[in-house]
């Protein structure tokens, strides 16, 4: 059976903060470890108050210095925030610490509002357009023979895999041309999904870091005892992608009962695209929508992300999905 994997975005409930935040990934993390999770990835984003992950690669090493086996990575570190040499310094320093453990997943989106990305030095009318020869310079600073005079102390040399994050045919082709995993985020923007592995798979070139395509996806997994628990847990990250979209974002709240029926109709046919990649209900629901969605795409691993208001919840809702996968197996 495929490998499965979490995706945290360290939500910050209404009422908590970032420290409680920070206590309750690292808890995921270990859990995640003992279930047989294959890595355990964060998202850079900003501005937002109900994500905790902003200063990605510092909360990467201190979920890697909580755990002893399990990945640890950024999905993604938004690569035209920041010079490729201070990433390759970062992640340089996480490998040396953590070694053969850590994973770093490059995405092009700025990951806030347009006003945060001003803030973060950004230029907004040409760093996305510099975004594949910025891979290409990250990449040439972890090389043992690297072109450029700079060097990476530490990072050169050191064998860390890069990944290309997407919700378009950009990242596909780029992650193709480079000879890359690839993870597309299915989670939360899945229109493009089938046709941007289909071009990936197309259009990929063998490298030294990859001999055939690896495509890996996110999927959305709200599980519970039952299915009308599960669809209650659902509406926090229903109301989440709301307020996100409606341009108020909020700390992650708590869920609301017949919250499906209480929105407008654009709202329920927004939420229904944007969560279309998901399994919400009991184990047999879950783990139907599993095989479905796994048999639909081929995907070669699954990044699980269970945004749930209650942590004992969410905690559930991962190892519910960590059992059903050994049943898929079976």
């Amino acid at each position: 059976m495929i490998p499965f994997s979490i995706l945290d975005l360290a939500p910050i409930t209404a009422g908590s903060d970032a420290a409680q935040s920070f206590r309750n990934t690292l808890d995921l993390a270990q859990h995640g470890e003992r279930w047989g999770y294959q890595r355990f990835w964060l998202a850079e984003h900003h501005g937002i108050p109900g994500i905790a992950s902003a200063a990605t690669a510092v909360l990467i090493g201190h979920v890697a210095g909580g755990t002893s086996s399990i990945r640890v990575g950024a999905g993604g570190i938004m690569l035209p925030n920041h010079s490729p040499l201070v990433i390759a310094e970062q992640f340089g320093t996480l490998e040396s610490l953590y070694p053969g453990r850590i994973d770093l997943g490059l995405g092009r989106a700025p990951g806030s509002d347009q006003l945060t990305a001003r803030a973060l030095r950004r230029n907004l009318a040409s760093d996305a357009d510099q975004f594949p020869q910025d891979v290409i310079e990250l990449m040439d600073y972890f090389s043992a023979s690297q072109r450029h005079a700079v060097r990476a102390v530490p990072g050169a040399g050191l064998n860390i895999p890069i990944w290309i994050l997407g919700s378009s045919l950009f990242g596909s082709q780029l992650a193709a041309a480079l000879g890359l995993p690839y993870a597309f985020a299915s989670h939360f923007a899945p229109a493009q999904m089938m046709q941007a592995i289909s071009l990936y798979r197309s259009t990929f070139r063998p490298s030294v870091h990859l001999d055939k395509p690896y495509v890996m996806l996110g999927f959305n997994v709200f599980a519970a005892d039952t299915d009308d628990e599960a669809r209650f847990l659902a509406t926090s990250t229903q109301q989440a992608f709301v307020n996100l979209r409606s341009g108020h974002p909020k700390q992650l709240p708590p869920p609301v009962e017949g919250y499906m029926d209480k929105i407008d109709p654009q709202e329920r046919a927004l939420l229904n695209q944007i969560l279309s990649c998901a399994a919400i209900g009991s184990r047999d629901t879950v783990k139907n929508s599993l095989h479905a969605f796994i048999e639909q795409t081929k995907a070669d691993e699954l990044m699980i992300t269970s945004q749930i208001f209650e942590h004992s919840a969410r905690l559930k809702s991962y190892e519910i999905t960590a059992e059903l996968r050994k049943g898929l197996a079976a």
